[in-house]
């Protein structure tokens, strides 16, 4: 009896055993079948978020392109605007030197010559003056109006005022020294007198 009670314990057990490891063998298939499933939901919303994530760096990336090409297209812009201008005032330091020397010019002429010689010198500086004034205002300096017309502060320095009737208030009486611009650039303003 003993030992059948010993084998029918170790069918028992042997049986409990089998059961268990049938047990345990169906929930590792039901967890192995939930297992593949949730990779194949998750693979695939790893692959969203991926294609997600690499669309975001595909715009920023684009962005980032095409912000370098509106700095290298403005560069260039600027650049053509600065090569445009240098050439248009190239000759600004020249011509605003040479502006005295055409005042000077202008005294000399002012001067009333007596005898033949101081007549025909001053014929030759009344020429060069000429050609001086046609090689500046190629070059593109030009006299800037002033007298009878009204003040204007961009183009007129006031030094002077007075009261006159016959002018409108606000205009320029007299020009004391001639103002000179350079294309659409002041290089001198006019020194006027202006009426009350």
């Amino acid at each position: 009896m003993t030992e059948k009670n010993q084998t029918s314990e170790e069918l028992e057990t042997e049986t409990s055993v089998h059961q268990d490891e049938a047990v345990t063998a169906e929930t590792v298939e039901e967890d192995s079948v939930e297992v593949e499933e949730q990779p194949a939901l998750t693979a695939e919303e790893l692959k969203d978020a991926e294609i997600e994530e690499l669309k975001t760096k595909l715009q920023e990336e684009e962005n980032r392109r095409l912000r370098v090409l509106a700095d290298l297209d403005n560069a260039r812009r600027r650049a053509a605007l600065d090569k445009e201008a240098l050439q248009k005032y190239r000759s600004q330091e020249v011509l605003t030197n040479l502006v005295p020397v055409l005042d000077n010019f202008e005294r000399g002429l002012s001067v009333k010559a007596e005898s033949d010689d101081a007549k025909s010198l001053l014929t030759g500086m009344e020429m060069v003056f000429r050609s001086l004034e046609e090689a500046l205002k190629s070059s593109g300096l030009t006299e800037i109006e002033a007298a009878g017309i009204e003040f204007d502060p961009n183009f007129h320095q006031a030094v002077m005022t007075d009261s006159d009737d016959n002018y409108p208030s606000g205009s320029v009486l007299e020009v004391l020294q001639k103002g000179y611009t350079l294309k659409d650039r002041v290089l001198r303003p006019a020194m006027v007198k202006v009426n009350e």
